[in-house]
């Protein structure tokens, strides 16, 4: 049963100027929905149709004061990138405060309003259960937060949006996979050398890869808005995960038809070039979608061919 967001459509979007968030607030905005992007450079943000921008800077305890007028919705999509930097000691607590305390500002502000907020749909991350424990075996939502670094990192972070809950919000988190888009994130970086010709293929190519198209992803953010049965930790990856190796070999075949040759790039090799990083492209991870496609949401793009297809064909 969908709730009565449509009513009002006003949706309060952190991150939404990231490649994911600027993704989704065309979505919402396709629908008809009002959407306020909280945002650090106000003034760096084009003017877009239903979509207004609001500054905020939680470290320096600042928000504009009419960002938060009748809101009815919440997407928290903020958080520093990954892979964009060496794991130093000061990036692992940005990578975490990023995403954890920016949240618990956001809430502690709410507390002090007179809010209307039903909804909380928050991101989180199939870093969440670490490499793959056994043969033919995907992860799903019951499992524990894996001990590393990104394990402690996705459970922290759920935990911060769990605190909606305390007044009175439904929570929903997404668990989300590699993202698939043409705009940024990881399939470009899987391009750049098969412009070459060159197939780029990690470690040993067999790892799994749970990944997710972005139009799917924004859709599924959107199914869950609007459903209020959905409550709780639902994985946001594609029903079929695809291998390093047929991703790459995949790619390369829609560029370049038969003009590629395939290079298998050495473990040691990307953990020399990215440390601690390296473990995000080498270790395999395969995930269940079953609870979210349970729960009614079907997939445009369920096959890595087609989402491929999709993005880099014409």
């Amino acid at each position: 049963m969908a709730n009565d967001l449509k009513k009002s459509q006003k949706v309060l979007i952190t991150g939404g100027t990231g490649m994911v968030g600027k993704r989704l607030v065309q979505t919402l905005t396709d629908k008809g929905y009002e959407v306020v992007v909280l945002t650090r450079k106000v003034e760096n943000q084009p003017l877009q149709h239903g979509v207004t921008y609001c500054k905020w800077d939680f470290e320096k305890d600042i928000i504009d004061e009419n960002a938060l007028n009748d809101i009815d919705a919440i997407v928290h999509l903020a958080g520093s990138g990954v892979m964009d930097k060496k794991w130093t000691d000061a990036y692992r607590k940005e990578i975490l405060q990023s995403r954890t305390e920016s949240i618990t500002y956001l809430l502690q502000k709410l507390q002090k309003s007179n809010h209307k907020v039903k909804t909380l749909v928050s991101a989180s991350a199939i870093g969440w259960y670490g490499p793959d424990i056994k043969q033919d075996y995907a992860f799903t939502e019951e499992d524990p937060a894996n001990n590393h670094f990104l394990g402690k990192t996705c459970k922290l972070w759920e935990q911060s949006a769990e605190q909606a809950e305390n007044l009175g919000i439904r929570v929903c988190k997404l668990r989300i996979g590699i993202v698939l888009s043409d705009k940024g994130g990881a399939l470009p970086e899987f391009i750049k050398p098969i412009k070459f010709g060159v197939a780029a293929i990690f470690g040993s190519g067999k790892q799994m890869v749970s990944w997710i198209h972005v139009e799917d992803l924004c859709r599924m953010f959107l199914f869950a808005l609007e459903n209020e049965t959905l409550m709780g930790s639902f994985n946001a990856v594609a029903p079929a995960p695809s291998s390093n190796k047929n991703l790459v070999v995949s790619i390369a075949k829609l560029l370049k038809g038969r003009f590629w040759i395939p290079i298998f790039v050495p473990s040691l090799l990307l953990k020399c070039i990215l440390g601690e990083r390296s473990i995000e492209l080498l270790k395999s991870t395969t995930v269940s979608s079953t609870k979210i496609r349970a729960a009614g949401f079907t997939f445009l793009y369920p096959e890595i061919g087609q989402a491929l297809k999709k993005i880099l064909k014409p």
